[in-house]
């Protein structure tokens, strides 16, 4: 397993039983991602206010897909640009975009669906919201990749 310090774009679970992977859980590092998830669900609390769910879960969905591009563009400027920053993926990955982006309620939101008579949406809402979360993330990473040149 590679630790975090010698290779900072590398995300691998933390086996505390390896004194080089404890580190990962640092009072600095938990707080950052505490710090970075109480902002993000405030930000996904906000816009589920703003876009109360009618027919469609478009707040879930805008928050899902708005944090998947996040995410790309996170991932390309953690690598390339501030491969150093060591809290800026805990605070802005983890803790920040964890706790904006929210795939527990799309699954409550295509169950609800479904269960209130409405399969087309269930369905459509289920696979479009995997459709565009990946492209977000594609286009995420592509727009980040082609600005840092």
């Amino acid at each position: 397993m590679v630790a975090v310090a010698d290779h900072p774009a590398v995300d691998p679970d933390v086996d505390l039983h390896d004194p080089r992977q404890r580190r990962e859980l640092s009072p600095a590092v938990l707080a950052a991602i505490a710090v970075g998830g109480a902002l993000g669900g405030l930000a996904r609390y906000g816009l589920t206010v703003a876009f109360p769910t009618k027919a469609f879960p478009w707040a879930t969905f805008a928050t899902n897909v708005s944090g998947c591009f996040l995410i790309g563009v996170l991932m390309v400027l953690v690598t390339h640009r501030w491969p150093k920053a060591r809290l800026l993926r805990p605070f802005a990955g983890v803790g920040f975009l964890g706790g904006y982006t929210t795939f527990s309620t799309y699954v409550l939101d295509f169950r609800n669906a479904a269960d209130a008579g409405r399969p087309g949406v269930a369905l459509l809402y289920l696979a479009g919201t995997l459709v565009a979360a990946l492209a977000a993330v594609w286009a995420g990473m592509t727009c980040a990749t082609r600005i840092l040149r």
